[in-house]
């Protein structure tokens, strides 16, 4: 395209720079301006990136511009021993009793859900929805409510921050370096300043008035130590790992529960069958965390939801000493692009690529395929520390919605759009018929 061109595309949709070829070669190589890149999509490639070779892989420096404002020195967006000290520390967090612990209140935000469904016009925006719902999740989970918390204004800000700091720059393609100030960095700091302000206020007011009763992830993240040093968290370390896990742990949920009930609205067998299932684990109650295993196919709707739309379709690495990847020389300080958006439809890999098929991810299907062809959650020791926390609660709001209303569409089928994830545009528009369980 040229450098202008993709600048350009970028900032429109992500997914518009994605070659015609990678979703029928393992890699691509090419140049932007003074920048050479090579796109991987192969599950070996992804492998040697996110497992075998991962200390040679850090994360980009402008995928890291595009989050420190809001996150700062996070998780995720840390590398080395502050990585590895971080890792260790939040890790038993998101132990699976921990976990299960949190699965009653995802119930109750399952429940209110439908609640705010069957009071609605007959017809919702399912984006909007889920967004509601999975921050209902999320304040409940991290911080046992909303009282410090403004839903409009915290996901308006998140909003603006994808639209302005979130998107690639003409600075970023000319590779200058990171601490240039970019013009959507200055468009976004009022964005920052109102979601850090909701996260500190609520971090200070559990440390001056201690635990609420009922232990949420502050609570853990408040005692988490690392188990070889001692050390523990500083208030701004809470506040950038809070922030993320706020803005991760819905945002990326509640859009893949909003994919999920359109392919379900345009699939009317699929959708009965998953609503049969649930109904007849659930009955008249909202699913809870012990119901899950009895539901195969709300999870595998879930994971072939994630496979055509994963919440992040593109992840990008800086490259600190020269490798092969297939057959390609890769060059020090070059660009590697994870195509995880092309890996996941790619010719050489699956059948019928663009269809939605949830029978593909039943176990013993998913059992059978290499590891390294479904990466909604990434891989190897980065792998997102959320994910079975993201899973349970999509299960217990996708089983919940799905045994008690009908979806159909009622607009026309959005199109998906990436800035940093992957949203529908310009939103899921769906029928909502309650269901006379009576």
């Amino acid at each position: 395209m040229g450098l202008l061109a993709s600048v350009r595309q970028v900032r429109r949709n992500v997914l518009n720079i994605l070659p015609a070829i990678s979703y029928t070669q393992p890699i691509v190589t090419g140049n932007t301006g003074p920048a050479r890149w090579h796109m991987v999509q192969g599950p070996e490639g992804m492998r040697q990136v996110f497992l075998d070779n991962v200390d040679n892989y850090p994360k980009s420096e402008v995928m890291i511009r595009m989050l420190r404002p809001a996150v700062g020195a996070s998780l995720f967006t840390s590398e080395g021993a502050a990585w590895r000290w971080q890792r260790r520390a939040i890790a038993p967090v998101f132990a699976a009793r921990n976990v299960r612990a949190l699965a009653p209140m995802m119930t109750r935000t399952a429940e209110r859900a439908a609640e705010r469904l069957a009071a609605g016009p007959g017809r919702s925006e399912m984006v909007r929805e889920m967004l509601s719902a999975t921050f209902d999740v999320i304040c409940d989970v991290a911080l046992s409510g909303r009282e410090h918390f403004d839903a409009d204004r915290y996901g308006a800000a998140i909003t603006r921050y994808f639209l302005t700091v979130g998107r690639a720059s003409l600075l970023d393609f000319l590779e200058l370096p990171p601490w240039v100030p970019r013009p959507g960095e200055l468009l976004g700091r009022g964005a920052v300043r109102t979601m850090h302000a909701m996260v500190a206020r609520a971090i200070a007011a559990r440390q001056a008035e201690g635990s609420s009763g009922v232990e949420d992830l502050l609570d853990y993240m408040l005692r988490a130590e690392d188990p070889e040093t001692g050390r523990r968290m500083t208030r701004q370390d809470l506040l950038h790992n809070m922030q993320f896990f706020i803005v991760a742990g819905h945002e990326t949920t509640a859009l893949a529960l909003a994919w999920a009930l359109l392919l379900l609205a345009h699939d009317g067998d699929a959708q009965d069958r998953a609503r049969h299932e649930a109904q007849a684990v659930l009955g008249l109650r909202p699913a809870g965390a012990d119901d899950l295993p009895q539901m195969p196919f709300i999870e595998a709707v879930l994971d072939e939801t994630m496979r055509l739309y994963p919440p992040v379709g593109l992840l990008a690495r800086n490259v600190l000493a020269p490798d092969r990847i297939y057959d390609r020389e890769i060059g020090t300080r070059e660009t590697v692009f994870l195509n995880i958006y092309a890996l996941h439809r790619h010719r050489l890999y699956w059948d019928d690529p663009d269809a939605f098929l949830p029978e593909r991810f039943l176990p013993e299907a998913k059992a059978a395929r290499d590891r390294y062809l479904h990466l909604p959650f990434g891989a190897g020791p980065r792998i997102c520390v959320g994910a079975n926390f993201a899973m349970m609660q999509a299960g217990i709001i996708l089983a919940t919605l799905l045994a008690r209303f009908r979806f159909a569409p009622a607009g026309p089928p959005p199109s998906p759009v990436m800035h940093m994830t992957v949203r529908p545009d310009p939103g899921v528009d769906l029928a909502v018929t309650a269901l006379d369980l009576a």
